[in-house]
């Protein structure tokens, strides 16, 4: 039988196991020295950067100090990696992003101290005499048919259409009726030797009843405002001649126009 432990310790299962216990104690030692070798030239690498921003920061002024207090934003401490090949240039990267990281205004207290100023001079200043109000003129009264002096007449008015007579012998007679009174007018178509002078008579006659019927006017009163003729549609026909020939006929139309008024 062989023994548990042999005499040799050089050969053996035990001897075997102490060497790797051995190792490990070696490997751990190692790896903890490394570790603060690391750990060393971080912790004065961050330093640096510490005094730096110390260095690079202006002196608050006392009147604004309290006031930047409040409103500055806390300052983001610099990362730094622990390991890889950037090592030597993260501490010149981190000063410049310090360099261009604006300071804080000094300025601030003392804008608003001229804010405060400006205001308590408002506030103590005289309030400026209200300007007096103005009188809006009335707007004028327009000269014409639209102001108030003479009120509009009524106009009634009478037509008569597709009368069988020339436009141009109905003004013949109508141009002696403008102007006139009612009776004034009668006379004139009676005595008129015209065969236009009967529809002329008839239109007026029209023109008088609407005055009185539908807009309660005496005859009395009225007179002729206008009186006018308008061509109508010309009838064509035509008439036979000699040798097979044919001459046109004209039968001209007219519509006639009569407006009363109230009197003068």
């Amino acid at each position: 039988m062989t023994p548990d432990k042999p005499s040799d310790p050089q050969h053996g299962k035990p001897a075997e196991e102490e060497r790797t216990e051995a190792a490990a104690l070696e490997a751990k030692e190692q790896a903890a020295l490394e570790a603060n070798e690391q750990a060393a030239p971080e912790a004065k690498e961050q330093a640096a950067a510490e005094a730096d921003d110390e260095e690079q920061s202006p002196p608050a002024d006392a009147s604004g100090a309290g006031e930047r207090g409040t409103s500055a934003k806390p300052r983001k401490r610099p990362r730094i990696r622990r390991k890889g090949a950037n090592e030597d240039t993260e501490p010149d990267a981190e000063a410049t992003a310090a360099e261009k990281t604006p300071a804080p205004a000094a300025s601030g207290g003392a804008r608003s101290e001229k804010k405060e100023k400006k205001a308590a001079a408002k506030a103590a200043a005289p309030a400026a005499p209200a300007a007096p109000a103005r009188s809006r003129a009335k707007p004028r009264a327009r000269s014409g048919r639209s102001s108030g002096r003479t009120a509009r007449r009524r106009v009634v008015r009478a037509r008569a259409r597709y009368v069988r007579t020339s436009a141009r012998k109905a003004r013949m007679v109508c141009v002696h009726l403008r102007g006139k009174s009612v009776a004034e007018a009668r006379a004139i178509l009676a005595f008129t030797p015209r065969e236009v002078a009967r529809d002329w008579s008839k239109l007026l006659e029209s023109a008088v009843a609407n005055a009185e019927s539908n807009h309660e006017l005496l005859e009395d009163d009225l007179i002729v405002r206008e009186a006018y003729a308008d061509e109508g549609p010309t009838i064509k026909r035509f008439r036979p001649r000699a040798m097979g020939r044919a001459t046109s006929i004209h039968k001209r139309t007219s519509h006639l126009t009569i407006t009363l008024t109230a009197g003068r």
